[in-house]
């Protein structure tokens, strides 16, 4: 499909109507041109504001009879007639702008709109990067502009500039669409490369097995795995997987040999101490947890689940120095969580701390509170889990 298209269905489509229903447009106070016609130029973004555009460029175009380099005018008179497929028209009142200030608020933005329209992607390119390198970027320039690269098949070009429109606009469903279109596609070619050179190699299987576990089709996946692993004994990260899945699945023990298969190949693959040390736990084999735990923080510090773990394993170990030390560790990587406030009251209890662990305990309320969520059964009875992490 043509880009032009994703812009008009037919020619009397208003290209206002797009950036509006993303509610990307910013209304900016006017600025520059003679004060005397300052009154006027509010009041005709009032009436665009209305889209009420006649009276809108009726007002324009009187402030220009009078004022002809009045900058605010010029801009969004390029606009309506942007909106009205003026395209020439308009181009030249954007550059009109730019020649006088070249980083005018949004209107390198509008140009490069004006371009793409015209299939002009070259320009619409350099128009939407200058805008970029402004310190008022229109929010849906890095938007257009993946569109364009897509278009010119400069994909990795595109996800990039969607990452930053996401960024800018976590809301914005278009931004996310075009987002998993792309990866979508990069994934079906790569997948499709894959087939072609072995059909039955072990990446097929590999990715196989990781969408069976992200649509929870836990044994579909273990199988995929096992087939994986027939083809290559020593791949890397699959037993883990496979303990993880095993996890899901309840079977415990399965998973703890899928584990330490795990940390023989790899002793510091945070995942797989994780879980080991979980297991441990709920086994109430503290003091073999422990060592577990500790490899998977030194892994991954700020791993906040691991942490609690270890916490309430120095807790059952009776050392109450390190897991008030975890605790305050976690609670400072998640300071909205609960969980780590009540195990340190739980502490200051065994310490006889009554003002600490009241303090505490104060705490866990205003936070569950504010998560609209109960206190953890885990975290006073039980231990906390690990992340149930996508292998």
């Amino acid at each position: 499909m043509l880009l032009y298209s994703r812009i008009w269905a037919s020619q009397g489509f208003r290209l206002l109507a797009i950036v509006a229903s993303l509610t990307w447009i910013v209304m900016l106070p006017a600025v520059g041109g003679a004060q005397q016609n300052s009154d006027l130029v509010r009041q005709a973004q009032t009436y665009e504001a209305q889209q009420n555009y006649p009276a809108a460029e009726d007002l324009y175009r009187k402030v220009l009879a009078s004022d002809p380099d009045n900058l605010e005018a010029l801009k969004h008179l390029g606009i309506l007639e942007q909106t009205d497929v003026k395209l020439n028209e308009s181009i030249e009142h954007f550059k009109r702008v730019l020649a006088d200030q070249p980083e005018y608020p949004q209107v390198n933005f509008y140009l490069g709109l004006s371009y793409y329209a015209q299939h002009d992607n070259k320009d619409a390119i350099a128009s939407f990067q200058q805008e970029l390198k402004t310190p008022t970027a229109h929010p849906a320039t890095n938007y257009y502009l993946a569109l364009i690269l897509e278009g010119e098949e400069r994909s990795a070009e595109a996800i990039d500039r969607l990452n930053d429109a996401a960024a800018i606009n976590p809301k914005k469903a278009d931004v996310f669409y075009e987002l998993a279109r792309l990866h979508m596609d990069a994934a079906f070619s790569a997948y499709a490369n894959l087939r072609k050179i072995d059909p039955d190699g072990y990446q097929i299987h590999a990715f196989n097995a990781a969408l069976y576990f992200q649509e929870a089709k836990y044994a579909e996946a273990i199988a995929e795995y096992q087939k994986a692993l027939k083809k290559q004994p020593d791949a890397s990260g699959i037993h883990a997987s496979m303990g993880v899945t095993y996890y899901l699945l309840h079977q415990t023990e399965d998973a703890e040999k899928e584990f330490l298969l795990a940390v023989q190949q790899a002793p510091d693959n945070s995942i797989a101490n994780a879980y080991l040390g979980d297991i441990a736990m709920h086994r109430t084999e503290f003091s073999k947890a422990a060592p577990y735990l500790q490899q998977a923080i030194a892994s991954q510090p700020k791993n906040v689940e691991t942490r609690l773990l270890l916490g309430r394993c120095y807790i059952k170990l009776g050392d109450l120095p390190k897991a008030k030390a975890e605790l305050l560790f976690a609670a400072s990587l998640d300071p909205a969580d609960p969980r780590s406030h009540y195990m340190l009251a739980e502490i200051y209890q065994k310490l006889n701390q009554p003002a600490e662990r009241q303090s505490e305990l104060d705490l866990v309320k205003k936070l569950s509170q504010a998560q609209d969520a109960k206190i953890p059964e885990e975290a006073g009875k039980g231990s906390a889990s690990p992340e149930s992490t996508n292998p």
